[in-house]
């Protein structure tokens, strides 16, 4: 077993009196290449034990939408050694709480038990990625689950359809064009040996990060991973090659209806980079200044000062392959979308032609240094960042670092950014209406 030992830490102020804590840490690869990282902190008996399997939306066949939404719940269903329905009450009956969350790049498991359970959650999460059940029964049941998910989150809620639209619209070619839960005719239509191929495919340990962060003792803590997971079986090597999008050089201007709400929405996306781009942390500074709360400039103007939108906000979704900026405003009253958008982009258009401010550029930087401490300030925090840093980026001492990318920024850069990645013939205009306007 090769291992590496990496402490890192960084080590700065914000605002004027907090201090960040470094985030120690050891990773090391097992011989079936599952990735463990390591991170001990014994201030609280709690211990968070987690898996982050490197497959999301984007790895699906594109007639299978919804496979590994699907498996986030599927791979509770039970194993050759934990009965259907027992998962979670083995993890509350011993004081701990867990869950999974899936996007389009990854899948990840999480239990949080007091820290005298860690081999309770290994011996869990090794049975997960081992022995699953993966029968025709389970794939029913958890079929019927995701259905009424899907009926509760998007179909029955307002404005829940918005992000499908949006992605179909922003994208051609890539896999992001699906949305996560998928299309519910691809999950009927699926048979049981597409399940079990999927499962033998993506959750293997060389497609997998075991991160356990909280209170245990270093060296029992590797005895009990080598014990649990050094046998599983290596998976065949994943290759992957998305299509390219090619870049959006004429406004797309798109509708979408919704029988959910009374109020109409104006949403406007440009197609980002992807995370490992450093253009996608200067637009999140860009949305951060534009649109994330009351002090933003967009919120100021249309909503405090000229009455246009009852609210105003953005969503930055940032991805491995490529990302999305969506600014989205509800009108007050009679204002037309056309006034928001034009308002929208004479902000936007602000920032192309100047420089923000030198002391809205210092609350930029308060602020991400902030959230920065913040990121780091529980143990689940840390092991999901550690996992993601490891996996999407490929750079766990980011967990430590990323804010030196955020304090280099400029504000000079920050209007090269917009000039490049904001401007109106790269956007895609979305007029998200009540469903009774399809007939006008």
């Amino acid at each position: 077993m090769k291992m590496k030992l990496l402490l890192v830490s960084a080590m700065f102020l914000y605002g004027f009196s907090a201090t960040s804590q470094e985030v120690t840490y050891e990773e090391y690869n097992l011989e079936n290449d599952l990735h463990v990282i390591l991170h001990q902190d014994n201030t609280a008996p709690i211990i968070s034990i987690s898996v982050l399997y490197h497959v999301g939306s984007k790895d699906e066949d594109p007639k299978r939408t919804g496979f590994a939404h699907f498996f986030e719940h599927l791979l509770f269903e039970g194993t050759e050694n934990i009965e259907k329905g027992q998962w979670d009450k083995i993890v509350s009956s011993n004081g701990g709480s867990g869950n999974a969350t899936t996007n389009e790049d990854r899948t990840y498991y999480y239990e949080v038990f007091p820290s005298n359970n860690l081999e309770l959650g290994l011996w869990l999460e090794s049975e997960r990625m081992l022995h699953p059940v993966i029968n025709q029964k389970g794939v029913d049941t958890q079929n019927e689950v995701v259905k009424e998910e899907k009926r509760l989150r998007v179909d029955n809620s307002p404005y829940g359809k918005f992000i499908e639209n949006i992605k179909k619209n922003l994208f051609q070619s890539h896999p992001y064009k699906e949305t996560v839960i998928g299309k519910m005719a691809d999950l009927d239509a699926a048979t049981l040996d597409e399940f079990k191929a999927f499962q033998k495919k993506f959750y293997s340990p060389n497609n997998a990060v075991l991160v356990i962060a909280g209170d245990f003792e270093t060296e029992n803590a590797k005895k009990l991973i080598s014990d649990y997971f050094k046998d599983i079986p290596k998976g065949a090597e994943i290759t992957r090659s998305f299509p390219k999008e090619n870049p959006i050089t004429t406004e797309i201007n798109a509708k979408a209806y919704d029988s959910n709400i009374q109020i109409p929405a104006s949403m406007i996306a440009y197609r980002t980079p992807g995370l490992k781009n450093r253009d996608s942390q200067v637009l999140e500074m860009i949305s951060t200044y534009l649109s994330d709360g009351p002090s933003s400039k967009l919120y100021k103007k249309m909503v405090d000062e000229e009455k246009q939108a009852l609210q105003i906000g953005a969503i930055p979704v940032t991805l491995e392959d490529y990302g999305m900026y969506i600014v989205f405003a509800l009108p007050v009253g009679e204002t037309s979308l056309s006034t928001l958008n034009t308002s929208i982009e004479t902000e936007v258009e602000k920032l192309r032609n100047g420089l923000i401010s030198e002391n809205d550029y210092q609350k930029l930087q308060n602020k991400f240094e902030n959230e920065f401490v913040n990121s780091n300030s529980s143990i689940e925090g840390i092991a999901e960042s550690l996992a993601e840093y490891y996996t999407l980026y490929g750079d766990t001492s980011l967990i430590n670092k990323e804010i030196e990318v955020y304090r280099s920024i400029t504000r000079e850069e920050i209007k090269e950014v917009a000039n490049k990645y904001l401007k109106p013939n790269q956007r895609l205009v979305l007029e998200y209406l009540p469903e009774q306007n399809t007939a006008n």
